[in-house]
């Protein structure tokens, strides 16, 4: 019944995680269908690469940040 929902109405994707600013992780909030999005802005299924590639991402974009927070404190 969950599926025959999202194959009439669509897909109720909402924001499992956020990667990046730009990348995030998707889930139906119906079938559970788990979607991300690649390196052409383009929703695609969330498989085990994706899932790998999304999370080396997630982490150096925190070492980015932390980094970059740490470069302000020292200039004030």
């Amino acid at each position: 019944m969950k599926h025959l929902h999202c194959a009439v109405f669509g897909h109720n994707f909402q924001i499992k995680r956020e990667v990046t600013y730009f990348v995030k992780e998707y889930r139906c909030k119906n079938c559970g269908k788990e979607m991300t999005i690649n390196g052409n802005g383009e929703m695609v299924p969330l498989t085990t690469k994706y899932k790998h590639i999304n999370s080396v991402l997630h982490r150096v974009h925190n070492k980015r940040l932390e980094k970059s927070q740490r470069w302000l404190m020292i200039e004030d």
